[in-house]
């Protein structure tokens, strides 16, 4: 039998390094900082980080300019300081009444309610969205998560069937990457748009057709589309709807200038012409367990720009937000 902690509040003593941010801003906010080791429950587990990543999620919560993302994370300033929402690392300690996770499980995982990946150890709820995996030491397992998740949640909103055409926009992104290649695995036929300096990458990725953004409304014929998926949140539905299907559907991964998405899906369907979807993604231990499912049989490759050491996370989340990431960009936490 693997060891278990039996207390209901455990505390391993000491501190860790970690990437703390205790104010909303641009990257410069997050800093390299000591901090306790964070207590873990009976129903938790404590996971020493090898590897994370930083990622829209990630930077949309530090900048927090949606107001609506501060009620989760922090009216005035962040509720906790770590950021980092996907990992992938080791369970050193399990709470009495896990029984599913149990010292030495490798996991990958995403949490973006929480978050404290961007640490050597985080805390975790068992039945929180990860799950084992048969991988020691795989950096690229890290990133299966967070745009595997989103993509998932709005594939599954879109309620497509075999066969249905659909168009993913910002293919080359972590969002994007994901959602070209589980279409594809739910055999759907699918057209990616990309920068056209990301073609060749996105070509590798199994899609029917590939476009970059100046040439694909040219060369979609109107009314084709069953979905249009804007994984980057850049186009507007008014001008891409034309090339949707009456009863097809539109989802974009942004709220939009004005909330737009969103009043467009409580309320379009007053009006003419293709669906808007705004699915509120929930992250899930099947999810976890699907993506890595798809992983397992070489349907699922998430594209890996680079990899920075912890100390350059400032670097990352600069990056990351440049506009010219091509998909995710791994965190190394463990040397």
């Amino acid at each position: 039998m693997e060891p278990r902690l039996e207390n209901m509040h455990v505390a391993i003593q000491g501190e860790m390094r970690a990437a703390v941010a205790y104010r909303y801003g641009g990257p410069e906010v997050v800093e390299i900082a000591q901090i306790p080791i964070p207590v873990f429950t009976e129903k938790e587990v404590l996971i020493e980080v090898h590897y994370s990543t930083v990622n829209r999620t990630d930077t949309g919560f530090r900048r927090a300019n949606y107001v609506v993302s501060r009620l989760f994370s922090g009216l005035l300033k962040p509720k906790s300081p770590v950021w980092g929402s996907e990992f992938y690392g080791k369970v050193i300690a399990a709470g009495s009444a896990c029984s599913y996770l149990k010292v030495g499980d490798f996991v990958c995982g995403f949490d973006d309610s929480r978050f404290g990946a961007h640490a050597q150890y985080m805390a975790i709820a068992e039945n929180a969205g990860l799950c084992v995996v048969e991988e020691t030491d795989k950096p690229e397992i890290a990133v299966l998560m967070e745009g595997g998740h989103y993509a998932l949640s709005d594939i599954r909103a879109a309620r497509l069937a075999a066969g249905d055409l659909c168009l993913v926009f910002g293919a080359s992104g972590a969002i994007g990457s994901a959602a070209v290649q589980i279409l594809k695995s739910m055999h759907m036929r699918v057209i990616a748009v990309s920068l056209e300096e990301h073609l060749d990458q996105v070509k590798g990725l199994g899609a029917d057709e590939v476009y970059s953004v100046e040439e694909f409304q040219s060369m979609v014929p109107q009314a084709s589309l069953d979905f249009l998926f804007d994984a980057v949140g850049k186009l507007d539905y008014a001008d891409v709807k034309h090339l949707i299907k009456p009863v097809g559907s539109y989802i974009s991964t942004e709220m939009g200038k004005g909330f737009k998405n969103i009043w467009r899906a409580l309320f379009g369907f007053l009006l003419p012409g293709p669906s808007v979807k705004f699915p509120i993604p929930l992250m899930r231990q099947e999810d976890a367990k699907f993506l890595y499912g798809l992983y397992q049989m070489g349907k699922f490759k998430p594209l890996i720009d680079r990899e920075y050491a912890l100390d350059e996370i400032q670097e990352a989340h600069r990056y990351a937000e440049s506009g010219m990431k091509l998909g995710n960009l791994i965190i190394r936490i463990k040397d």
